[in-house]
Protein backbone atom coordinates (compact mmCIF):
# COMPACT_ATOMS: atom_id res chain seq x y z
CA UNK A 1 0.00 0.00 0.00
CA UNK A 2 1.24 3.58 -0.63
CA UNK A 3 2.38 5.56 1.93
CA UNK A 4 0.24 8.90 2.81
CA UNK A 5 2.91 9.85 4.66
CA UNK A 6 5.20 10.81 2.42
CA UNK A 7 6.58 14.70 2.23
CA UNK A 8 7.38 17.28 -0.52
CA UNK A 9 8.47 20.99 -0.81
CA UNK A 10 5.29 23.24 -1.26
CA UNK A 11 4.75 26.56 -1.32
CA UNK A 12 1.67 27.35 1.74
CA UNK A 13 0.35 29.94 3.08
CA UNK A 14 -1.18 29.06 6.55
CA UNK A 15 -3.45 32.22 6.76
CA UNK A 16 -4.93 35.08 4.48
CA UNK A 17 -2.77 38.53 3.47
CA UNK A 18 -0.27 39.72 1.40
CA UNK A 19 2.76 37.85 -0.27
CA UNK A 20 4.44 37.81 3.06
CA UNK A 21 2.02 34.85 4.10
CA UNK A 22 4.06 32.57 2.37
CA UNK A 23 6.47 29.82 2.72
CA UNK A 24 8.18 26.90 1.22
CA UNK A 25 7.88 23.85 3.51
CA UNK A 26 7.18 20.42 3.68
CA UNK A 27 3.81 19.27 2.56
CA UNK A 28 1.71 15.57 2.18
CA UNK A 29 2.51 14.83 -1.26
CA UNK A 30 -0.37 14.15 -3.57
CA UNK A 31 -1.59 11.29 -5.48
CA UNK A 32 -3.44 10.79 -9.03
CA UNK A 33 -6.69 9.44 -8.79
CA UNK A 34 -8.94 8.36 -11.32
CA UNK A 35 -8.78 10.55 -14.76
CA UNK A 36 -6.43 12.48 -13.68
CA UNK A 37 -2.01 12.37 -13.79
CA UNK A 38 0.59 13.62 -11.05
CA UNK A 39 3.52 15.72 -12.66
CA UNK A 40 6.80 16.16 -11.00
CA UNK A 41 6.59 20.07 -11.05
CA UNK A 42 8.85 21.87 -13.27
CA UNK A 43 7.61 24.86 -13.15
CA UNK A 44 4.07 26.58 -11.90
CA UNK A 45 2.65 30.06 -13.22
CA UNK A 46 0.89 32.62 -11.12
CA UNK A 47 -2.67 34.20 -11.94
CA UNK A 48 -4.70 36.53 -10.63
CA UNK A 49 -6.59 34.16 -8.92
CA UNK A 50 -4.08 32.91 -6.77
CA UNK A 51 -3.48 36.39 -5.43
CA UNK A 52 -7.20 37.03 -4.94
CA UNK A 53 -7.11 33.61 -2.98
CA UNK A 54 -4.10 33.80 -1.27
CA UNK A 55 -5.47 37.68 0.75
CA UNK A 56 -8.90 36.85 1.61
CA UNK A 57 -10.61 38.63 -1.09
CA UNK A 58 -12.45 35.52 -2.33
CA UNK A 59 -12.95 33.67 0.99
CA UNK A 60 -16.86 34.25 0.83
CA UNK A 61 -17.00 32.53 -1.91
CA UNK A 62 -14.36 29.99 -2.19
CA UNK A 63 -13.11 29.44 0.97
CA UNK A 64 -9.92 27.15 1.27
CA UNK A 65 -8.78 25.00 3.96
CA UNK A 66 -5.77 26.17 5.31
CA UNK A 67 -2.91 26.25 4.98
CA UNK A 68 -3.04 26.12 1.10
CA UNK A 69 -1.13 25.65 -1.42
CA UNK A 70 -1.43 28.49 -4.53
CA UNK A 71 -1.62 27.82 -8.07
CA UNK A 72 -3.97 26.88 -10.54
CA UNK A 73 -2.10 25.70 -13.71
CA UNK A 74 1.98 23.51 -14.01
CA UNK A 75 3.78 21.49 -16.08
CA UNK A 76 6.65 19.26 -15.70
CA UNK A 77 7.00 15.22 -16.30
CA UNK A 78 4.35 12.88 -15.30
CA UNK A 79 5.19 10.46 -12.74
CA UNK A 80 1.32 8.52 -11.73
CA UNK A 81 -1.35 8.04 -14.37
CA UNK A 82 -4.55 7.38 -12.59
CA UNK A 83 -7.51 4.75 -13.47
CA UNK A 84 -9.29 5.86 -17.02
CA UNK A 85 -6.57 8.06 -18.34
CA UNK A 86 -5.64 6.78 -21.90
CA UNK A 87 -2.97 8.24 -24.26
CA UNK A 88 -0.66 9.63 -21.74
CA UNK A 89 2.26 7.64 -19.58
CA UNK A 90 4.81 7.90 -17.00
CA UNK A 91 7.21 9.93 -18.66
CA UNK A 92 5.16 12.22 -20.91
CA UNK A 93 5.81 16.40 -20.84
CA UNK A 94 2.36 18.60 -20.06
CA UNK A 95 1.21 21.10 -18.91
CA UNK A 96 -2.63 21.91 -17.91
CA UNK A 97 -4.53 23.06 -14.84
CA UNK A 98 -4.96 21.12 -11.77
CA UNK A 99 -7.54 21.94 -8.69
CA UNK A 100 -8.82 25.71 -7.29
CA UNK A 101 -5.04 26.01 -5.49
CA UNK A 102 -2.82 23.21 -5.91
CA UNK A 103 -0.18 23.36 -8.35
CA UNK A 104 3.23 25.38 -6.16
CA UNK A 105 4.77 22.85 -5.28
CA UNK A 106 7.58 19.51 -5.81
CA UNK A 107 4.44 17.22 -7.13
CA UNK A 108 0.76 18.34 -8.44
CA UNK A 109 -2.21 16.69 -9.64
CA UNK A 110 -3.91 17.66 -12.78
CA UNK A 111 -7.49 17.48 -13.65
CA UNK A 112 -6.80 18.67 -17.30
CA UNK A 113 -3.87 18.60 -19.56
CA UNK A 114 -2.29 18.03 -22.71
CA UNK A 115 0.89 17.68 -24.29
CA UNK A 116 4.24 20.27 -24.38
CA UNK A 117 4.69 21.00 -27.93
CA UNK A 118 8.60 20.56 -27.92
CA UNK A 119 9.77 24.29 -28.88
CA UNK A 120 8.49 25.64 -25.83
CA UNK A 121 10.51 25.77 -22.61
CA UNK A 122 9.10 24.38 -19.30
CA UNK A 123 8.37 28.01 -18.23
CA UNK A 124 6.21 28.67 -21.52
CA UNK A 125 4.41 25.37 -20.79
CA UNK A 126 3.48 26.57 -17.10
CA UNK A 127 2.09 29.86 -18.32
CA UNK A 128 -0.23 27.89 -20.92
CA UNK A 129 -2.29 26.12 -18.83
CA UNK A 130 -4.88 28.90 -17.03
CA UNK A 131 -4.71 31.27 -20.10
CA UNK A 132 -5.15 28.69 -22.55
CA UNK A 133 -7.92 27.03 -20.84
CA UNK A 134 -9.64 30.57 -20.83
CA UNK A 135 -8.65 31.78 -24.35
CA UNK A 136 -9.95 28.37 -26.05
CA UNK A 137 -13.39 28.80 -24.05
CA UNK A 138 -13.72 32.07 -25.30
CA UNK A 139 -13.36 30.86 -28.31
CA UNK A 140 -15.69 28.07 -28.40
CA UNK A 141 -18.64 30.97 -27.10
CA UNK A 142 -17.39 32.95 -29.91
CA UNK A 143 -17.88 30.38 -32.32
CA UNK A 144 -21.40 29.39 -31.67
CA UNK A 145 -22.21 32.64 -32.31
CA UNK A 146 -20.51 32.54 -35.31
CA UNK A 147 -18.62 35.72 -34.73
CA UNK A 148 -14.86 34.78 -35.70
CA UNK A 149 -14.60 33.70 -39.57
CA UNK A 150 -14.56 36.93 -41.49
CA UNK A 151 -15.06 38.74 -38.68
CA UNK A 152 -13.43 41.72 -36.35
CA UNK A 153 -12.92 41.20 -32.92
CA UNK A 154 -11.87 43.41 -30.49
CA UNK A 155 -9.60 42.38 -27.85
CA UNK A 156 -8.81 44.39 -24.58
CA UNK A 157 -5.75 43.61 -23.35
CA UNK A 158 -4.79 41.84 -26.10
CA UNK A 159 -0.67 41.97 -25.09
CA UNK A 160 -1.57 39.73 -21.56
CA UNK A 161 -1.26 36.41 -21.05
CA UNK A 162 -4.76 35.78 -21.97
CA UNK A 163 -4.88 38.08 -24.82
CA UNK A 164 -2.04 36.53 -26.05
CA UNK A 165 -3.56 33.62 -26.21
CA UNK A 166 -6.86 34.62 -27.60
CA UNK A 167 -5.65 37.06 -30.22
CA UNK A 168 -3.29 33.48 -31.52
CA UNK A 169 -6.53 31.70 -31.47
CA UNK A 170 -8.95 34.11 -33.00
CA UNK A 171 -6.59 34.83 -35.74
CA UNK A 172 -6.26 30.88 -36.43
CA UNK A 173 -10.38 30.79 -36.50
CA UNK A 174 -10.36 33.35 -39.23
CA UNK A 175 -11.04 36.57 -37.89
CA UNK A 176 -9.35 40.17 -38.00
CA UNK A 177 -8.04 41.14 -34.81
CA UNK A 178 -7.99 44.61 -32.66
CA UNK A 179 -6.22 44.69 -29.96
CA UNK A 180 -5.85 46.82 -26.72
CA UNK A 181 -2.21 47.32 -25.18
CA UNK A 182 0.00 49.95 -24.06
CA UNK A 183 2.44 51.74 -26.93
CA UNK A 184 5.60 49.44 -25.60
CA UNK A 185 4.06 46.18 -26.59
CA UNK A 186 2.41 47.45 -29.57
CA UNK A 187 5.40 45.55 -31.93
CA UNK A 188 4.34 42.54 -29.69
CA UNK A 189 1.18 42.80 -31.11
CA UNK A 190 1.76 43.36 -34.78
CA UNK A 191 3.84 40.26 -34.11
CA UNK A 192 1.00 38.13 -33.43
CA UNK A 193 -0.86 39.42 -36.60
CA UNK A 194 -3.28 41.93 -34.45
CA UNK A 195 -3.64 45.43 -35.09
CA UNK A 196 -2.92 47.76 -32.05
CA UNK A 197 -4.02 50.57 -30.36
CA UNK A 198 -4.34 52.22 -27.12
CA UNK A 199 -6.81 51.73 -24.19
CA UNK A 200 -8.32 54.71 -22.60
CA UNK A 201 -10.39 57.67 -23.23
CA UNK A 202 -11.12 58.35 -27.18
CA UNK A 203 -11.22 54.25 -27.56
CA UNK A 204 -14.52 54.13 -29.67
CA UNK A 205 -13.12 56.52 -32.23
CA UNK A 206 -9.71 54.97 -32.54
CA UNK A 207 -10.82 51.17 -33.51
CA UNK A 208 -13.59 53.05 -36.34
CA UNK A 209 -10.50 54.25 -37.74
CA UNK A 210 -8.96 50.75 -37.78
CA UNK A 211 -12.49 49.14 -38.43
CA UNK A 212 -14.47 51.57 -40.77
CA UNK A 213 -17.22 48.46 -40.79
CA UNK A 214 -17.44 48.04 -37.23
CA UNK A 215 -16.57 45.36 -34.83
CA UNK A 216 -18.28 42.34 -34.42
CA UNK A 217 -17.67 41.30 -30.91
CA UNK A 218 -15.30 42.14 -28.11
CA UNK A 219 -13.43 40.62 -25.34
CA UNK A 220 -12.48 41.95 -22.04
CA UNK A 221 -8.78 40.53 -20.44
CA UNK A 222 -7.61 44.02 -18.84
CA UNK A 223 -7.21 43.97 -15.42
CA UNK A 224 -9.82 46.36 -15.16
CA UNK A 225 -13.55 46.76 -14.75
CA UNK A 226 -15.22 46.17 -17.85
CA UNK A 227 -15.71 49.02 -20.12
CA UNK A 228 -19.16 50.11 -20.86
CA UNK A 229 -17.22 51.88 -24.37
CA UNK A 230 -17.08 47.51 -25.48
CA UNK A 231 -20.86 47.48 -25.53
CA UNK A 232 -21.02 50.89 -27.43
CA UNK A 233 -18.77 49.76 -30.12
CA UNK A 234 -20.29 46.22 -30.70
CA UNK A 235 -23.77 47.44 -30.19
CA UNK A 236 -24.45 43.96 -28.69
CA UNK A 237 -23.98 43.02 -24.65
CA UNK A 238 -24.63 39.94 -25.87
CA UNK A 239 -21.02 40.02 -28.05
CA UNK A 240 -18.96 41.46 -25.28
CA UNK A 241 -16.90 38.51 -23.49
CA UNK A 242 -15.31 39.24 -19.84
CA UNK A 243 -13.19 36.89 -18.43
CA UNK A 244 -12.80 38.90 -15.43
CA UNK A 245 -16.06 41.31 -14.33
CA UNK A 246 -18.56 39.14 -13.42
CA UNK A 247 -20.43 42.12 -11.84
CA UNK A 248 -20.09 44.08 -14.94
CA UNK A 249 -21.00 41.50 -17.06
CA UNK A 250 -24.12 41.27 -15.23
CA UNK A 251 -24.84 45.04 -14.81
CA UNK A 252 -23.80 45.74 -18.00
CA UNK A 253 -25.31 42.16 -20.04
CA UNK A 254 -22.43 41.30 -21.38
CA UNK A 255 -21.19 37.44 -20.95
CA UNK A 256 -18.65 36.03 -18.23
CA UNK A 257 -16.46 33.25 -19.34
CA UNK A 258 -14.55 31.20 -17.02
CA UNK A 259 -11.97 28.41 -17.78
CA UNK A 260 -12.88 24.85 -17.55
CA UNK A 261 -10.89 21.88 -16.52
CA UNK A 262 -11.31 20.43 -20.19
CA UNK A 263 -8.13 18.72 -21.72
CA UNK A 264 -9.61 19.43 -24.99
CA UNK A 265 -9.36 23.10 -23.99
CA UNK A 266 -5.84 22.66 -23.83
CA UNK A 267 -5.21 20.76 -26.42
CA UNK A 268 -6.43 23.12 -28.93
CA UNK A 269 -3.61 25.96 -28.09
CA UNK A 270 -0.72 23.02 -27.81
CA UNK A 271 -1.86 22.58 -31.79
CA UNK A 272 -1.20 26.00 -32.09
CA UNK A 273 2.13 25.77 -30.19
CA UNK A 274 3.27 22.78 -32.34
CA UNK A 275 2.58 24.84 -35.39
CA UNK A 276 4.62 27.32 -34.54
CA UNK A 277 2.34 29.98 -34.14
CA UNK A 278 1.67 30.22 -30.41
CA UNK A 279 4.07 31.10 -27.82
CA UNK A 280 3.07 31.67 -24.08
CA UNK A 281 4.01 34.92 -22.94
CA UNK A 282 6.09 34.56 -19.98
CA UNK A 283 7.61 38.13 -18.41
CA UNK A 284 9.50 37.36 -15.01
CA UNK A 285 10.52 33.75 -14.32
CA UNK A 286 11.69 33.44 -10.31
CA UNK A 287 12.84 30.32 -8.19
CA UNK A 288 10.73 28.55 -6.00
CA UNK A 289 12.35 29.91 -2.79
CA UNK A 290 11.70 33.41 -3.84
CA UNK A 291 7.60 32.75 -3.88
CA UNK A 292 6.59 35.85 -1.65
CA UNK A 293 8.75 37.98 -3.67
CA UNK A 294 7.23 36.19 -6.86
CA UNK A 295 3.33 36.96 -5.96
CA UNK A 296 4.59 40.02 -5.49
CA UNK A 297 5.44 41.23 -8.29
CA UNK A 298 2.22 39.41 -10.42
CA UNK A 299 0.08 41.43 -7.78
CA UNK A 300 1.96 44.73 -9.18
CA UNK A 301 0.40 43.93 -12.63
CA UNK A 302 4.30 43.68 -13.77
CA UNK A 303 3.30 40.78 -16.74
CA UNK A 304 3.07 37.22 -16.26
CA UNK A 305 5.32 35.30 -13.92
CA UNK A 306 6.10 31.89 -13.83
CA UNK A 307 7.88 30.01 -10.54
CA UNK A 308 10.51 27.52 -11.62
CA UNK A 309 11.42 24.78 -9.30
CA UNK A 310 15.22 24.31 -10.33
Amino acid sequence: MRSTEKQMQAARYHRYGGPEVLVVEDAPEPHAEANTVRIEVGAASINPIDYLLRSGRLSDVVPLDLPAIPGRDAAGVVDEVGPGVVGTQVGDVVFGVGGISDTTAQYAVLTAWSSAPSDWSIEHAAAAGLASSTASAVIEALEVFGILEGKTVLIDGASGAVGTALSVLARDSGAEVIGTGSPRNHDYLIGLGVRPTTYGPGLAERVALLAPGGVDAAVHTAPSSLPADLITLVGDPARVVTVLDAEGAERLGARKIDARNESQLLERASKLGRRGIYLPRVDHILPFAQIADAHAVAERGSGKVVVTMR
